[in-house]
Parts: C-alpha cells; structure tokens; sequence
C-alpha cells in the first residue's frame, strides 16, 4: 500500500542491526552479548512523507556519530513515543531519560547516543526534518522532551500509537492526513500546548501563502486546501497562520483576483475580451458574484473600471456584468 511496509521478527542480533540502521540510519549498536539469544521486532509503515516505526528488543546501545551521518545522512526527525520499560537519549548537552508519558523528539542527523532496558518498547514516528522547522523552530532545536501525561501531549502519545495500530487501514492520503494533524500537534506540544500557532516563522509561511495565491488566483479550483498541498503543510496550519494575519484563504484569494481584475479592465491589451471574459479569465465563476464583489472592494462596477477604449464588442459582452 504504501512505499515500505513490513513486519519482522529477529532471533540474531547480527539481523537485527543490519534492520534497525536501516530504518532509523547508520549506527553503532553495542548488546551485552552477541551470541546470546536475540529476540525483536520492527513494524514500520512509511507513505513518501512520514513514517511510523514499533520496535521492540533486548537491552542495547545505539550510538549515531558525525561519521555515520556523514555517511548516511537522513534530514528527519524522530519522536519516540515509549510505550513499555525506560530509556535514556543523550544530545549535545542533554541526557534525558523516558518511560511511558514521556516523549522525546530529536533531529537523527545531529549526533546522538540512545540506550534502553531488555524490556523496551516504542513508537518512532518519522518526519522531514523540514517540516519540523517550518512549523515550529522552538521544536526543532531539540531534543525536546514532552510531557505525555496530559493536555496535547496525552493526545500526542494516543494518537501516535492509534495510528501505528490502524496504519493498514488507511489509506496512503489519508495516512499523510492524519501525519499531518500529528505533526501539528507535536508542534503545538513543544511550544507549551497553547491554542495558537507557534510564533517562530509565522511571517515567512504568510509570505509563501501570498505568494503561492499571487501566482495561481486565477485558477478556478485553488482554494485552502489546494494550497496546503502545494506547501506541504496542514490545512489547519495555514488557516491558523492567516487567520493570525486577519484574513482567510477565501478572503485572500477572492481579493487577489480582484486586484487582477482590475488591472485587466484597465489594461488596453484586454479591450477586446467582455467583463464576462475578464472575470472568467480571472478564476470567478459567476458574473454576477463578480460584479457584487468588485464593487463592494473597489467602490466602483467593473464598467466604471474600463479603459474608455474598451471595444464595441466588449462593451456588449459588458451589459448585464455591472
């Protein structure tokens, strides 16, 4: 269903090694003895924008330096979501410790060393290190450790494992939807759970929101959540970014059509073409709805706007569109 998919159990620590660095990226695993019995699981489930990963194993040490990034570098970020036992995840400076109700998100590509007990089990939920940074560079600096205890962050940890459990349910839209709420809400959690967007970048993702509508707002079906698409983001983040700016993605793209409107009545290159044409041209599909707009925007009917060049054959498209 989706690009990588599978379900694996190990009885060698030699296997599982060559899967796990597979999967989370070139590291050092060091067990307490490889001849020993070895008994673990991976579960993984990847679209081509996240994945979510359950493993399950004996006690180890996984070390990811300089050198196995510079070998394997994988620009994702990771939250380990534990479910059973306890673990320990060292950062630069930090060193924290989780269990189940704690949470930990780091950037894979920044060494790191991770060690649990026998009795670990978690959940790894896989994201472009880009998307992190665009919604929130507070949760990006990591490591950021988050409380799974309550608030934003018990719906976090549920959400994340109810997603591992239903992943072959879903399909791979709707896998990336729900990633995408996911994400939000991980963002939200590392900024301090509050209701609004976190603040970091919020003048740069309205830049790229204007910009993307200035460049398609006479494409008849663009709407929020075309535009959230073409961004890579979630429709709730750009509501939540524009509606912080004082405006919607209907109010943004209906003003940016007028303003094209208006330039193209004035514009001699258009005398040819009806104010029926132009508001067409211009991505609105009714006339009328056109016209009431335009006034309401500009003070003025469309007709009032015309180069008083326009064309005979304009002018009687015109009748009617005021």
């Amino acid at each position: 269903m989706y690009s990588w998919s599978q379900s694996l159990t190990f009885s060698s620590a030699g296997a599982w090694d060559e899967a796990f660095t597979g999967l989370h990226g070139a590291s050092r695993i060091s067990v307490p003895d490889r001849d020993a019995p070895w008994t673990g699981r991976l579960a993984w489930q990847r679209s081509h924008a996240y994945g979510l990963a359950r493993c399950s194993g004996g006690r180890e040490v996984v070390e990811r330096d300089a050198r196995h990034i510079r070998s394997d570098p994988r620009g994702v970020y990771e939250l380990l979501v534990p479910l059973a036992g306890t673990a320990r995840v060292e950062q630069g400076p930090s060193s924290v410790g989780i269990r189940p109700g704690s949470m930990v998100l780091c950037d894979v590509d920044r060494p790191m060393a991770f060690a649990h007990d026998a009795g670990f089990l978690s959940v790894a939920f896989i994201v472009a290190g880009q998307d992190v940074a665009v919604r929130s560079p507070l949760a990006a600096a990591g490591p950021q450790v988050l409380d799974g205890t309550r608030g934003l962050g018990r719906v976090v940890r549920q959400l994340t494992a109810t997603l591992h459990e239903e992943r072959e349910q879903l399909t791979e839209p709707a896998f990336d939807i729900a990633c995408d709420r996911l994400l939000d809400l991980v963002c939200l959690t590392a900024e301090g759970g509050g209701d609004t967007v976190p603040t970091g970048q919020r003048a740069t993702v309205e830049a790229a929101i204007r910009r993307h509508v200035r460049r398609h707002a006479c494409d008849a079906d663009l709407d929020v959540t075309g535009i959230a698409r073409a961004l890579g983001w979630s429709v709730r983040h750009v509501q939540q970014v524009l509606r912080s700016a004082g405006t919607t993605a209907r109010d943004l793209i209906r003003r940016e059509r007028l303003n094209i409107a208006r330039t193209r009545l004035a514009d001699a290159s258009w005398a040819p073409y009806s104010i029926a044409e132009i508001a067409h041209s211009c991505g609105f599909g009714s006339h009328a709805s056109f016209a009431t707009a335009f006034r309401a925007e500009f003070g003025m009917t469309p007709r009032e706007a015309r180069r008083p060049e326009a064309g005979n054959d304009a002018e009687a498209g015109d009748r009617g569109a005021d």
